[in-house]
């Protein structure tokens, strides 16, 4: 799997959208949807994944190991959701 050395991770809790970003900002970044509501960003070159985001997160928050897996991708650090009170 690729190891990366800078993660960032966004999450709007308002849109319930998780962003994770790999590495360093990539110029001139192109976006595809994968699967509904799922978005990967890629260096214009087409090579190196940029960043992954998820819509409606908590509900999805399952689909992310599964991407990063299919995209070959580790995180140094597990992220879910918590259950609501």
């Amino acid at each position: 799997m690729t190891k990366q050395t800078t993660f960032d991770v966004y999450y709007d809790e308002t849109g319930d959208f998780l962003e994770l970003a790999f590495g360093e900002p990539v110029p001139d970044e192109q976006a595809e949807e994968i699967e509904p509501g799922v978005f990967v960003s890629r260096a214009a070159d087409g090579t190196a994944v940029a960043s992954v985001g998820i819509l409606g997160f908590k509900k999805r928050a399952a689909i992310l190991k599964r991407v990063l897996r299919q995209l070959n991708l580790r995180m140094p650090l597990e992220i879910g959701v918590a259950p609501a009170n």
